[in-house]
C-alpha cells in the first residue's frame, strides 16, 4: 500500500474517534491507557549537590530533588546545565527538560549545542524514578513510595505515568528557583520516553512545548489500525506495566475497539506547541500513523 493510500485511509472519518473536551479525553486515557496519577499531596524541594563550570562556559549542577508527604520521603537525582546567557541575551534562560535514558555525558544529549543556543537543560534519568525491568516489577522507586504493586486496580497508573510524574516534580523545583524562564519550557523524550514526554505535557500545562521522537504506539502513533506495535507486543515483551491493567484488555481482536485514540493525547496539549519527530525507517514507531494522528489532533 502506498503512503498516500495509507494516509487517505487513516484520515477517513471512521478511523478516528471525534475529539472530545480536554477533561473527557484525559479521563479516557487515564482509564484505559496510562492510569490515574495518585492525588496525594507532596511538597517538593531541591538542592544543588555540586556545581562546576566547563571550558565551554556552561555551568553544571548536580541536583537532589526531594518529595515529602504522607507516604514519607523520596529523593532522586537530576542534572541542570546553564548557559552563560539565556536565549536572546535573556539572563533567565528557557528550559528544556529531557527525560533521558542515561545521564550526561551521553552522545544523544547534545549539551553544548543546547546551552550554546542560550537554553538551560535539565536531565532526568527515568530509572531514577522507577525501574524499567518489565513484567510488573514495581518493587522500588516511586512505585514503592506510593504503594503501587503488581496487583493493581484496573485504572491504576503504570510506569509511564510514574516517569511523567517525576518530570513534573523536577519542574516544580525548576519553577521555584527564580533564575530560569520556565514560562518558556519544553519537555522532551525518545521512544518510551517520548510517550512519557507526551503524557507529562498533556497533564502538566506549565510546559509551553512538548517534543516527542519515535514515540510510536502509546505515544503519537494511532492506537487503531496502525502498522507498528500492538498491545500483544507489549504483553509479549513484558512492557505492559508501562500502562494501566485495562490497557491489556484490548489485545488481539479487540485492538481497534478502544474507546480512545492517541489523537486525544496530542489534542490535550493544545493550544501549546507540539513537535512530533518520526524516523522514516522506524517501522515500529509507525511514522505515517504518527503524522496522521498529529494532523487529526490539529483540529484542537
Amino acid at each position: 500500500m502506498s503512503d498516500m493510500n495509507f494516509l487517505s485511509r487513516l484520515l477517513m472519518k471512521k478511523d478516528y474517534l471525534p475529539l472530545r473536551g480536554r477533561d473527557e479525553m484525559k479521563r479516557l486515557l487515564e482509564t484505559y491507557s496510562y492510569g490515574v496519577t495518585p492525588d496525594i499531596p507532596v511538597s517538593v524541594s531541591g538542592k544543588t549537590v555540586s556545581r562546576s563550570v566547563s571550558p565551554g562556559g556552561e555551568t553544571m549542577e548536580r541536583l537532589e530533588i526531594t518529595l515529602s508527604g504522607e507516604p514519607g520521603i523520596f529523593t532522586f537525582p537530576a542534572e541542570l546545565f546553564l548557559p552563560e546567557r539565556g536565549a536572546d541575551g535573556n539572563d533567565k534562560p528557557p528550559v528544556i527538560l529531557h527525560i533521558a535514558f542515561r545521564p550526561v555525558p551521553d552522545r544523544y544529549i547534545p549539551v553544548r549545542l543546547i546551552t550554546g543556543a542560550g537554553y538551560a537543560l535539565a536531565v532526568l534519568v527515568y530509572t531514577d524514578i522507577v525501574n524499567d525491568d518489565h513484567f510488573g516489577d514495581f518493587s522500588g522507586g516511586l512505585a514503592a513510595y506510593f504503594g503501587t504493586g503488581k496487583d493493581r486496580r484496573p485504572d491504576e497508573w503504570g510506569k509511564i505515568g510514574m516517569w511523567a510524574y517525576g518530570a513534573s516534580r523536577l519542574m516544580d523545583y525548576l519553577v521555584s528557583r527564580g533564575d530560569l524562564d520556565t514560562s518558556r519550557s519544553a519537555v522532551i523524550g525518545h521512544s518510551r520516553l517520548g510517550k512519557t514526554a507526551l503524557w507529562c505535557g498533556a497533564l502538566d500545562q506549565r510546559f509551553a512545548a512538548v517534543i516527542s521522537n519515535d514515540s510510536g504506539y502509546g505515544g503519537a502513533a494511532s492506537s487503531k489500525r496502525g502498522t507498528g506495535e500492538r498491545v500483544t507486543d507489549f504483553i509479549r515483551a513484558g512492557s505492559w506495566d508501562w500502562f494501566c491493567p485495562n490497557f491489556t484488555d484490548y489485545a488481539g481482536e479487540k485492538e481497534d475497539e478502544k474507546p480512545y485514540d492517541q489523537s486525544f493525547l496530542l489534542a490535550m496539549i493544545a493550544p501549546r506547541l507540539l513537535c512530533v519527530g518520526s524516523a522514516s525507517l522506524d517501522a515500529g514507531a509507525d511514522p505515517m500513523s504518527e503524522f496522521t494522528t498529529a494532523l487529526h489532533a490539529s483540529k484542537a
